[in-house]
């Protein structure tokens, strides 16, 4: 069995989620939940860290997709960040960056949060 879980690291700018494993449809309600409540504690900028996650599927992607207008109505982001070649393929694959800004490293997101500040 696959498995997936998430972690998180709190700075001043952002909330930063770490995703490990399996991203797909059996975890995507899981992912969806704790996004949820990051953003309901107030987190107007996201970083997900990608480094560890060996796979992402659509459901996974959708997750993304639910919150993206919300975060951004409060004038926050999602940035995306590490992605190994397999998972980011299915970003560019299905035209997802243009919609996230995606960084090489979860550093390089964080110094974009703090430009932008």
């Amino acid at each position: 069995m696959n498995t997936f879980t998430i972690t998180h690291t709190h700075h001043d700018r952002a909330e930063i989620v770490h995703l490990h494993g399996y991203l797909d449809a059996h975890t995507a309600s899981q992912f969806e939940r704790d996004l949820r409540v990051i953003i309901e504690q107030g987190d107007a900028h996201v970083i997900v860290d990608f480094e560890h996650l060996d796979y992402i599927s659509s459901a996974g992607l959708g997750v993304f997709m639910v919150f993206i207008e919300d975060i951004r109505k409060q004038g926050g982001d999602i940035l995306l960040a590490a992605m190994r070649d397999n998972v980011f393929s299915v970003f560019d694959l299905l035209g997802f960056q243009v919609l996230f800004r995606i960084f090489p490293t979860v550093d390089e997101a964080m110094a974009a949060l703090s430009n932008n500040a």
